[in-house]
């Protein structure tokens, strides 16, 4: 049992060890995740059977929706996997208290939010202009027909029902037909030229994003992605705090149901004779972490506590000055120890 239970504790700790890996790379992780939707996209398109309705007063909306909703799709689903969405959104909303609020800062993480989101939306989008069904089918009814002479003996309701059949090749109507060859031709041609024009810019952008940076002072750009790191560390400390308190709490409270109990128990065990005094509980140690130096998380001992502890987080969180009046970190709490502790270390963890 005991090498079993030393096993179990190896594995958790590995596990502990990789998952503080992946939260201290939180940026890799999100690259990872956004190469993985895009990967996703690409099975996605390759294994949809795409069908256009072949009506005039369809077609535009199918091959639109085809290529935009599954791209919006992708894009709430970017946001909701990147954590720093959440994070953005709680910096932008919270009270100022104590620490000012850096728009900079704002606008840096949802440009790094935006940046993660869009790779798969575009890779949709790219993937759809290239193949070039989706266009030909939303615009088959816009070709203006003077451009083609097949066109010239027929009505213009000929004209409109010829157009909508174009996507459908195997319709009766434009099967084997030269004129709907030729239409569909065109619009793929169109269709390939936007996509490639689209995929030509995103990289020349990108590219001069990337020579051009260098040439310019990064002051501005350091500090703004080591506070926009700072804010998205400070949270994750402040929750494994969190869930670090309240597993002591709930182990005091646990404790302290037993402790209360063995009076009781002493008193039904005299009174019926079942339980000698030798055999009586022992008293629960008063240091329950067994001087782990867990004091700072100790201070807290009730909901009250706990609850004012939180909303002042929210409220009024630490300014970024470790040298400042210990007043402006004092919660407002009346108990035996300063509540100052928890975010003091807090912070001093991240700024070193």
């Amino acid at each position: 049992m005991k090498q079993r239970s030393t096993q179990a504790a190896a594995v958790m700790d590995r596990f502990r060890m990789l998952f503080q890996n992946l939260q201290s790379s939180s940026e890799s992780v999100m690259n990872g995740i956004c190469l993985l939707l895009a990967a996703v996209t690409v099975k996605m398109y390759s294994s949809f059977d795409f069908n256009c309705p072949c009506l005039a007063r369809y077609n535009a909306l199918y091959g639109l929706g085809l290529l935009l909703t599954p791209s919006l799709a992708l894009f709430l689903c970017g946001l909701l996997v990147n954590r720093q969405s959440v994070v953005m959104v709680e910096e932008w909303r919270r009270p100022a208290g104590h620490r000012k609020k850096d728009l900079g800062i704002i606008r840096y993480m949802c440009s790094s939010v935006l940046q993660r989101a869009l790779a798969a939306p575009m890779v949709w989008i790219l993937l759809a202009l290239l193949d070039g069904k989706c266009f030909v089918c939303a615009f088959s009814n816009s070709v203006d027909p003077e451009k083609f002479l097949d066109f010239a003996n027929m009505t213009p309701s000929q004209v409109q029902l010829f157009l909508a059949k174009v996507p459908c090749k195997e319709d009766e109507m434009v099967k084997d037909s030269p004129a709907r060859k030729a239409v569909s031709r065109y619009l793929r041609c169109l269709s390939q030229a936007i996509g490639w024009s689209i995929t030509l810019l995103l990289i020349v952008v990108a590219f001069l994003a990337r020579c051009l940076r260098p040439c310019f002072d990064q002051t501005v750009f350091l500090q703004r992605r080591y506070w926009s790191n700072y804010v998205d560390l400070e949270q994750k400390l402040f929750d494994e705090t969190c869930c670090e308190h309240a597993r002591d709490f709930a182990h005091r409270c646990v404790l302290h149901f037993f402790a209360s109990m063995q009076s009781e128990l002493r008193a039904l065990g005299l009174h019926r004779g079942g339980i000698p005094e030798s055999q009586e509980l022992p008293e629960p140690p008063e240091d329950l972490d067994g001087g782990s130096g867990k004091a700072h998380l100790r201070a807290i001992s009730s909901r009250e506590q706990v609850d004012h502890l939180l909303s002042t987080w929210y409220s009024s969180k630490p300014p970024l000055d470790l040298a400042a009046s210990p007043k402006l970190w004092r919660p407002g709490l009346n108990h035996r120890a300063s509540i100052a502790a928890p975010g003091t270390k807090l912070c001093h963890q991240v700024d070193v």
